[in-house]
């Protein structure tokens, strides 16, 4: 009750330092080591889950992160992916100091893991976290100050293009079209000439000097015709994407389970480019090259995974609400991975191919319910995530003095704000 406390009233803090708007007195406070700045916190899920449960590890002398995770019960189709975020902020192959702490999140149905951080340096905390966009890595300092900085621009040809003209750094700009990749369309959706502001984090030292940089807050798109604004929001379960009204971006089922590939067929009646002849195409495929990381939609059990005639190597996953989905002429399936496990929401399960017939490697994806198939471009599904109670009027509150906060900012100013 304390902890949740103290986290509210920095961020009345923060709805003071905004009232005032870009002449209110600048207010920057040191962060506690292993900070890690959120908008809001306490998210109520519905249907409401346990809190994740937090174990401490010590790494044994020569002992890797992979290594002391493995040591810890964590599988390799876990480990891996959260090792790989890891190496971008950590040396992965580099051995800890013996008695080095790692602190686990898990969650506490099936101990999957949810994140993991660690201090390597005195004052310094690196942390991983499993997000809806998959793992990220992020390092605190202690003793470093928060900014808030507006980026702004148009949209002309390659969105990740203008976002680093509008000043966004590439990181940050590539996590965001990352993030909003499976629930909105940025080749159909954003048109040139559509403009956008981008609020994000960065963190200097006392005397100034530039540490890094933090993460979104804040995303709004002005579309032909419509006016998308995102808010980013700690849950329990890590950060995600939210519209104004607290309901998720994220959807019980991602639109696409992978990211960065095209559209080669859709669902529907087509002529097969192996058999030659008319017929109905039951799912969508998604040109990728080999090897590219294919997720699960969404949580469920594995029912099936092994060689299928025509669809090569294919996983079927089965879903609440009598859902399937699945996944054909895969090139290879997640490490460990069997009938009868349980897997989350964009978790890595296998890899792009082109087994069985197939004439170039791409993803076939297929979406049933009650045994009968679904287009997935147009099959709707239930928000991932609700925020209520109190809760959600703190993230109300929280967004409207960043409205305000994004009304008085020029584009790329800094504003240092209170914690």
């Amino acid at each position: 009750m304390l902890h949740r406390t103290r986290r509210r009233a920095r961020w009345i803090a923060l709805a003071c330092l905004v009232a005032g708007g870009a002449n209110a007195p600048v207010l920057a406070q040191p962060a506690p080591p292993g900070y890690r700045p959120v908008l809001a916190t306490g998210a109520t899920i519905l249907p409401t889950r346990p809190r994740a449960t937090v174990r401490t590890i010590l790494a044994t002398p020569g002992q890797t992160v992979a290594q002391v995770l493995a040591a810890a019960g964590v599988g390799p189709r876990e480990r891996e992916p959260a090792v790989s975020a890891l190496a971008t902020v950590l040396p992965p192959r580099a051995p800890l100091p013996a008695g080095q702490a790692l602190t686990l999140r898990q969650a506490p149905e099936d101990d999957a893991l949810l994140g993991l951080s660690l201090q390597p340096h005195p004052g310094r905390t690196v942390t991983v976290l499993r997000t809806p966009a998959g793992w990220q890595a992020q390092e605190a300092f202690a003793g470093q100050r928060r900014h808030l900085v507006l980026a702004r621009g148009l949209v002309r040809e390659d969105l990740l293009d203008d976002l680093n003209a509008a000043g966004l750094p590439d990181s940050l700009a590539r996590q965001l079209v990352q993030g909003l990749a499976h629930e909105l369309d940025f080749q159909r959706e954003l048109r040139r000439g559509d403009s956008f502001t981008i609020l994000f984090e960065r963190f200097r030292d006392p005397r100034g000097s530039l540490l890094g940089e933090g993460r979104v807050l804040h995303a709004g798109f002005d579309l032909a015709g419509r006016r998308l604004s995102l808010w980013q929001f700690d849950t329990e379960n890590g950060p995600d994407w939210f519209d104004e009204q607290g309901v998720s971006l994220r959807r019980a089922f991602l639109r696409t389970p992978l990211d960065g590939a095209r559209v080669s067929s859709g669902f529907g009646m087509r002529s097969h480019p192996v058999l030659g002849y008319t017929r109905q195409h039951q799912g969508i495929d998604f040109a990728a090259p080999s090897g590219t990381p294919v997720l699960a939609a969404a949580d469920g059990e594995v029912v099936q995974i092994g060689w299928m005639r025509g669809y090569g190597r294919v996983l079927t996953l089965l879903h609440a609400e009598d859902r399937t989905t699945r996944y054909a002429h895969l090139s290879a399936f997640a490490p460990g991975l069997r009938a009868g496990d349980r897997v989350r929401q964009g978790e890595l399960i296998g890899k792009v191919g082109r087994t069985g017939m197939a004439t170039g490697p791409h993803l076939h994806y297929e979406l049933a319910e009650g045994g009968r198939t679904l287009d997935p471009a147009l099959a709707r599904t239930r928000p991932a995530t609700v925020l209520a109670g109190a809760d959600l009027a703190a993230f109300l509150t929280t967004r409207r003095t960043l409205v305000a906060q994004v009304a008085h900012l020029q584009p790329m100013q800094e504003v240092a704000a209170a914690d």
